[in-house]
């Protein structure tokens, strides 16, 4: 039975504007793209294990990407502190 999910994605026009600037991008790194395309894709309607297998990722790693959007919007696609030593070399 597919899952719907209770984080339904409404965006303004600056939000959808700049979702697509990123998911367009390709200066920008690939998780930001990625992340960009599946709230763009969740805007649309479609579902979680859509979006997944859309993207080639999991259905939780969307479950979470549109639930930290839905709470905290542009902000939210943003890479949390990570605790822990700094890391020594760059990405």
């Amino acid at each position: 039975m597919p899952r719907k999910s209770p984080y339904a994605i409404n965006l303004s026009q600056d939000e959808r504007r700049e979702l697509q600037r990123r998911a367009t991008s390709y200066t920008l790194p690939y998780f930001q793209v990625t992340r960009a395309k599946m709230v763009l894709l969740a805007s649309q309607g479609l579902s979680n294990s859509l979006i997944a297998q859309r993207l080639d990722t999991r259905r939780e790693v969307v479950s979470l990407w549109r639930k930290r959007f839905f709470e905290h919007r542009l902000d939210g696609l943003e890479e949390l502190p990570r605790p822990g030593r700094p890391r020594a070399f760059p990405p």
